[in-house]
């Protein structure tokens, strides 16, 4: 069994048995006003090496080519975007949040996406789901890659 398999496996088993308290914590933050409009994932990290301050939008560097890992990548939270590199020097860029429920993608591990909140997975490459609920792709972001800089489009 591959390093994602056994986590796909070990996240099935946490989903039954944190569903009851994930659920009762949704509704208090619906409740509570507390909903940040990414379906409760909080819990993405706000990466954003070798950016200039710009956000990485209209030209601005995102990310150097060295922080994105081979076969990873890493989640730009306040772009909504996560950056690939699922073959050495090649740069791939999906949307972040997930086409199932909305929410946030957490992390690239094994030329694998991951969304933390049911559990969907990405293929790093072509943002096509490999497991659900997901059935749609992650859309594609337009980024630039010059030098060892990355922009996004």
């Amino acid at each position: 069994m591959s390093a994602a398999q056994e986590r796909r496996t070990l996240l099935e088993r946490r989903t039954v048995v944190l569903a009851v308290g994930a659920a009762g914590a949704a509704a208090a933050l619906t409740a509570c006003g507390g909903s940040n409009g990414s379906g409760g994932a909080e819990s993405v990290e706000q990466q954003q090496p070798g950016s200039d301050g710009a956000g990485g939008a209209g030209g601005a560097v995102l990310a150097k080519t060295a922080d994105i890992p081979e076969g990873g990548g890493v989640v730009f939270a306040a772009q909504k975007v996560v950056v690939t590199q699922p073959t050495a020097g090649q740069f791939k860029a999906f949307s972040a949040t997930c086409t199932h429920q909305g929410c946030a993608v957490k992390d690239v591990t094994d030329n694998v996406i991951t969304c933390p909140c049911h559990n969907s997975t990405f293929d790093a490459a072509t943002g096509s789901p490999t497991a659900g609920p997901a059935t749609q792709p992650l859309p594609p972001r337009e980024i630039s890659v010059e030098g060892d800089s990355i922009t996004l489009a």
